[in-house]
């Protein structure tokens, strides 16, 4: 069990399932999509759609990021099946707004940009942090996995880990070089 034993008596309330996959087309352009989808496990009562049963999903939403292999977005898909109000699914299509955009550096700023806010929905942007993690892993996972721009974002990509080191070793001698001596 990846985590220890949790209290003995527990009550489940709400579950969120995410779903993502990443996807090859024949025109050499990638797919990757996301579904997220939010429960309750007693029936609540809102303010568009009524009384909401156990199970009935509060929300329901897709995304879709078309990118090529440079991370360069081509196209965005939205939709919002379930939601708690009425106006909800109006926000989908100024995610559109993302094309042009390259996954990397700075994307969290420019995605806040163009759809942070009342001009978009906070679930769809919440997933398209990992929608970027999952188009790394489908477009850098046709090598292998794992490119330089890794390197630093978490530890076991620290410029002077092993993991690094074994890969990149150019990389990490540069960090070696640049890390000021200890002091005696």
């Amino acid at each position: 069990m990846p985590l220890p034993p949790a209290a003995a008596r527990r009550q489940p309330l709400h579950t969120r399932s995410l779903v993502m996959r990443g996807y090859r087309r024949e025109d050499g352009l990638y797919d990757i999509e996301g579904q997220l989808t939010d429960t309750k496990t007693a029936p609540f009562e809102t303010m568009d759609r009524g009384r909401i049963a156990p199970g009935e999903p509060l929300h329901g939403m897709w995304l879709r990021l078309t990118v090529d292999e440079t991370m360069l977005i081509h196209d965005v898909e939205a939709a919002s099946d379930h939601t708690p109000y009425a106006i909800c699914p109006a926000a989908a299509a100024n995610f559109k707004r993302l094309r042009g955009l390259r996954i990397g550096p700075g994307f969290t700023r420019a995605v806040r940009e163009r759809v942070g806010g009342v001009a978009g929905c906070t679930h769809l942007r919440e997933m398209l942090g990992q929608l970027a993690t999952v188009a790394y892993q489908t477009i850098g996972g046709q090598s292998g996995g794992g490119s330089p721009e890794l390197i630093g974002t978490c530890l076991a990509w620290a410029a002077d880990g092993p993991v690094v080191r074994a890969r990149y070793p150019e990389a990490a001698q540069e960090a070696a070089a640049a890390k000021p001596a200890a002091a005696d």
